[in-house]
């Protein structure tokens, strides 16, 4: 292995029953570097991470460290060992114990067989200063800031003596000022030749802390690449899997409005929660898409109008008047509806039948206190289970038995059954089959044509561009564009994603 290469892996390769999670993927990290391992949802990159760290035992490759030579790494405490340590979105540390506690738990400083707290506390002071990480030792972690929580398993990592530092999406909870911070820790462990792997989804930190890129799609290695020689539209063309200089114009007219002067139905004015405020006017029998890559803030957006999400600034207007939407059923009061994008946990009831999960809406909707008759119940399922082609032994069936596609139906059928004015459609398409994903398109486009009010988000720019007369644009939890009419077109978009032409 080269002198400045702290890990290499070669022909990793990784499946699942009917999934080859990963295919011949080589990585190459070198010492006192940031790398960034970027790529779309399902491309590849926490099976590349769990396969090194020992979460997943690889199927095919190698793994070599420097120092260590070739490893096998069977689970994270042997990575650990092999000098691989991860810091994650999620901090894994005790909140119940002081900072010096989990900096150095299950290797205390010992005195006569029993722990050295005075000694611990001076260690931990001492670790802490080096990497200038402004907390008491003897402070209790729950007191601590997710920022300064993710210093603290940051710094037990590096005392562990690490030469590979992974930090999974570490800023995703941070506002500015910690994320500066936090860059200046990693500033600084680059001088201690650690290698740092970098996931995260915002391009911004990537074009501001990274050296090199690695891009990874559908289970396979797209490239490795200095940062400073990818432009970032080309590297969002990478991660997309498209051909920037042969993009194809996919032009649409779908959900147009009929007038050009209308009021607005829906106004979002500053509206922000988890995503960075931002207004959007939302018009009747109009098909508005929200695009970016993955974790750029186009589901909080969306969330934040459904107050699926506390909204933490701004206003929500509908029809000129000002509304507060602080939960869901506030929402569903106001005739709107929402279909999330993790239909698993947060879409299905998988406990409950087809006809139960059809109805469960609209029973919120009118209140417990009048229970929808189980005669009128049965009428309601046989209407959507008809309309939508609903493929099932009957309406009793467990909705958790049928397929994929089939759920989302029923999650559709359920939020039309309440006649609602305005439609969320997170992901509507994801993971079906290509026959049940151009019913659905079709499905909004009539839904459109019969005025109801629809946002519709897919990572599938084609299938956006087919669908909606208008996209707004997000890149790092802020929304940076709004294209409609000639711009509507693929290159435009990624462009807009991207960061103007660069």
């Amino acid at each position: 292995m080269d002198d400045g290469i702290v890990l290499s892996m070669r022909s990793i390769s990784k499946s699942f029953p009917g999934v080859k999670a990963l295919q011949n993927v080589d990585f190459t990290l070198r010492e006192g570097s940031i790398h960034a391992l970027m790529g779309e949802n399902g491309a590849g990159k926490s099976t590349l991470i769990k396969t090194l760290t020992g979460v997943y035992s690889k199927d095919g490759g190698e793994i070599y460290i420097k120092g260590n030579g070739q490893v096998v790494n069977r689970s994270p405490k042997e990575a650990q060992e092999n000098g691989i340590s991860t810091v994650y979105q999620e901090i894994t540390l005790c909140p119940n114990l002081t900072v010096a506690e989990n900096l150095f738990i299950g290797r205390e400083p010992r005195k006569y067989g029993f722990i050295d707290w005075k000694a611990m506390n001076k260690k931990a002071e001492a670790l802490l200063a080096s990497l200038k990480i402004s907390v008491s030792p003897t402070e209790q972690l729950d007191g601590c800031s997710i920022a300064i929580q993710q210093m603290i398993a940051i710094a037990r990592a590096v005392d562990m003596k690490c030469k590979v530092l992974i930090l999974d999406e570490p800023t995703s909870s941070l506002d500015e000022d910690e994320v500066t911070k936090l860059f200046e820790l990693m500033a600084g462990l680059k001088e201690k030749k650690v290698g740092i792997i970098f996931v995260t989804h915002f391009l911004e930190q990537v074009y501001k802390v990274c050296d090199r890129i690695t891009v990874l799609r559908n289970g396979e290695l797209v490239g490795e690449y200095e940062v400073k020689e990818l432009p970032r539209v080309q590297l969002v063309a990478k991660m997309m899997g498209k051909d920037f200089d042969d993009l194809a114009v996919i032009k649409t007219g779908a959900g147009l409005p009929a007038e050009n002067n209308r009021e607005p139905f829906i106004q979002a004015i500053g509206l922000c929660g988890q995503a960075k405020p931002f207004n959007l006017d939302i018009y009747r029998g109009e098909v508005i898409g929200f695009t970016g890559l993955l974790g750029s803030g186009r589901s909080e957006s969306v969330r934040s109008i459904y107050g699926a999400d506390k909204i933490t600034g701004g206003m929500l207007k509908i029809e000129g008047k000002e509304v507060k939407i602080n939960k869901p059923l506030d929402a569903i009061k106001h005739d709107m509806a929402y279909l999330p994008e993790d239909r698993k946990r947060e879409g299905i009831i998988d406990g409950l039948s087809v006809r139960e999960n059809i109805i469960i809406a609209l029973q919120a909707k009118i209140g417990i206190l009048k229970p929808i008759k189980r005669k009128d119940a049965e009428q309601f399922a046989d209407k959507y289970i008809k309309l939508l082609q609903i493929k099932t032994a009957s309406m009793d069936t467990p909705v958790k038995s049928l397929s994929g596609g089939n759920q989302q139906k029923v999650i559709i059928g359920r939020w039309l059954l309440t006649n609602p004015q305005y439609l969320i459609l997170d992901e509507p398409t994801r993971g079906i089959d290509v026959g049940t994903k151009t019913e659905i398109q079709k499905l909004v486009l009539s839904l459109a044509k019969g005025g109801m009010s629809i946002t519709f988000i897919s990572s599938e720019i084609e299938e956006m561009l087919r669908t909606c007369s208008r996209i707004a644009v997000m890149r790092d939890r802020q929304k940076v564009g709004e294209l409609h009419g000639d711009d509507l077109n693929l290159e435009k978009i990624m462009q807009t994603i991207a960061g103007g032409g660069e």
